[in-house]
């Protein structure tokens, strides 16, 4: 009785509080199961010892009850025989044989209802043992959920910590400035080369206006030589 006693209590354990103690709660759970498994084993050979002294007392009783009507038997035909001195023998054992039988029926009656309160114990801690281990499948499934919600949190919270958007935003700033720079320098360098083909642009007018008061000078010339 004392190991069914250790099985129930068990059961009646806080498992939510253990859970919270446990560094890895599928493996605390699966060492529960494993002790509740281990200690039913231990409560199974109790068990059936005690059905086993039921069946030995059982044959006792039966084995008596028989030697009674034998020796009833016996008297009987020490009676017939005119044996009364044997007859008297015979009765002593069969009475002898009878107080047994009664005896042993006591005890197997008594051993009987503890057999059978046992098996049906048994039973039940096998029912709360099978209960347990859906209830820890389920207990693991909510563990490994609230697990990765910790870790996702603790990411977050990393992410947060460690200043990672800023530093984003930061690269960002530090990008369009790049841009910019990039760009106001394409757009100098443009400038310059259209002012460079202005000033050739412009050079080529002077000349061509050069010669231009050149030829007229020379034509004035030409005309004055030849008056």
């Amino acid at each position: 009785m004392g190991i069914i006693k250790r099985i129930s209590d068990i059961f009646k354990s806080n498992v939510n509080d253990m859970i919270d103690k446990a560094e890895d709660p599928q493996k605390m759970l699966d060492q529960m199961v494993r002790d509740m498994e281990g200690n039913y084993r231990e409560a199974k050979v109790q068990v059936a010892k005690a059905i086993a002294d039921e069946k030995k007392l059982f044959v006792q009783l039966e084995q008596n009850k028989k030697q009674t009507v034998e020796w009833e038997k016996k008297a009987i035909i020490a009676v017939e025989q005119g044996r009364d001195d044997l007859a008297k023998e015979a009765l002593k054992r069969k009475n002898s044989f009878a107080e047994l039988a009664t005896g042993f029926d006591t005890q197997w009656q008594e051993q009987k209802r503890v057999s059978d309160q046992l098996k049906a114990n048994l039973k039940g801690l096998e029912n709360k043992i099978d209960e347990a281990k859906r209830k820890k499948n389920l207990l693991v499934a909510r563990a490994k959920r609230a697990e990765a919600q910790k870790t996702i949190h603790n990411a977050m919270n990393k992410m947060s910590d460690n200043g990672a958007f800023a530093t984003f935003a930061r690269m960002e700033d530090k990008v369009m400035s790049i841009e910019s720079e990039t760009s106001a320098a394409l757009e100098l360098e443009t400038d310059s080369l259209d002012d460079q083909f202005k000033q050739l642009e412009a050079g080529s007018g002077v000349d061509e206006e050069l010669a231009a008061l050149k030829k007229q000078i020379a034509e004035k010339s030409e005309s004055s030589t030849a008056e």
